[in-house]
């Protein structure tokens, strides 16, 4: 097994493939990015797992693919539950993290914390949506509700709309390390059948010896999977390059370098502007408060924006600086 770059604990993605089984992976863990996310909110635990188990997913499926821009992760539901949205934005450049938001609304009236938080989703679907920036139209691809967690979501998505075989393994939770306050953590495992792992992988003879069955690789890296403890995935003391000796020392895994993640989030007050550019004059003055302004949060990141009701809406009367706008009506 090659030796990668030093890389720290938390918060990185480290890819990496099993050579002899035609199998590539990632893992991944979330210490502050998480930690960030949700301190955004004061959500019920159960809500925050939800959360957690998003992010960690979103990071691993991210980091899987070859993204110019944005990868989303959107759940919507009837239930309680009503949204829980995450983004993931490559890094512009070698070197540089990627960053990862999050968020959730939920029916407090409705939302029960003693019963199943995903049962409390309702109908609705798991989509993931890819948007590579300018120049390209987006991708989006759905599934629905099933299988008792947003896991089994991800892995029925890949199934259906990548026909690609993935396995994830999660761990989440808060947790408390001597002389530090409680905090979130989630580490994850994410195998993808492939149909050649790489052209640099071992030489075809020796994958022969270790071939037999088609599929049997496969089989026996899910197997290998199940094994991994809590502890393993999210624990202090089992860094991901051991983990993954661990678990297929067999199949001989090779690593790469790793991702390092951090909290961020897009939002500006130009975005909120565009967002609000197809309401009318009329609309506009329904979401004017009594001190004359319009308020805007962001759910992501908590980020407040207060703006003159004049200067937003496509009848718009000023410029966000407040200079007058040319008179659409004398046109």
């Amino acid at each position: 097994m090659t030796t990668p770059l030093p890389i720290e604990w938390d918060d990185t993605v480290l890819p990496f493939q099993l050579d002899l089984a035609d199998v590539r992976g990632r893992v991944a863990r979330l210490d502050g990015v998480l930690q960030q996310v949700l301190s955004q909110h004061a959500y019920p635990p159960a809500i925050e797992a939800l959360v957690a188990e998003a992010v960690v997913l979103t990071a691993l499926i991210g980091q899987a693919i070859k993204l110019r821009w944005k990868l989303s992760l959107q759940v919507r539901g009837k239930g309680a539950v009503r949204i829980i949205a995450t983004d993931y934005y490559g890094p512009g450049a070698n070197g540089e993290p990627a960053q990862i938001r999050g968020w959730a609304s939920y029916d407090a009236e409705r939302f029960d914390p003693e019963v199943d938080a995903f049962s409390q989703i309702g109908e609705g679907y798991f989509a993931v949506l890819i948007d590579q920036g300018e120049g390209s139209l987006p991708y989006q691809g759905l599934t629905s509700l099933a299988g008792g967690s947003l896991t089994s979501c991800a892995e029925a998505y890949f199934a259906q709309s990548e026909q690609i075989a993935t396995r994830f393994a999660l761990a989440f939770g808060q947790s408390q390390l001597p002389g530090q306050e409680m905090r979130w953590r989630a580490g994850g495992l994410m195998l993808q059948h492939m149909p050649e792992a790489s052209p640099l992988a071992v030489e075809p003879e020796n994958k022969a010896m270790h071939e037999s069955v088609p599929g049997e690789n496969w089989t026996r890296a899910n197997v290998l999977l199940d094994t991994v403890e809590t502890l393993e995935l999210i624990g202090p003391k089992v860094a991901p390059t051991e983990l993954l000796l661990r678990l297929f020392h067999e199949e001989n895994p090779r690593v790469f370098f790793s991702q390092p993640v951090r909290f961020g989030c897009t939002c500006t007050p130009d975005k909120v502007r565009q967002t609000l550019s197809i309401y009318s004059a009329k609309d506009i003055a329904y979401m004017t408060t009594p001190e004359g302004i319009v308020t805007a949060d962001c759910q992501f990141c908590g980020a407040h924006y207060r703006f003159d009701p004049a200067t937003l809406g496509f009848e718009a009367l000023l410029a966000p600086d407040g200079s007058p706008l040319p008179d659409k009506s004398r046109d």
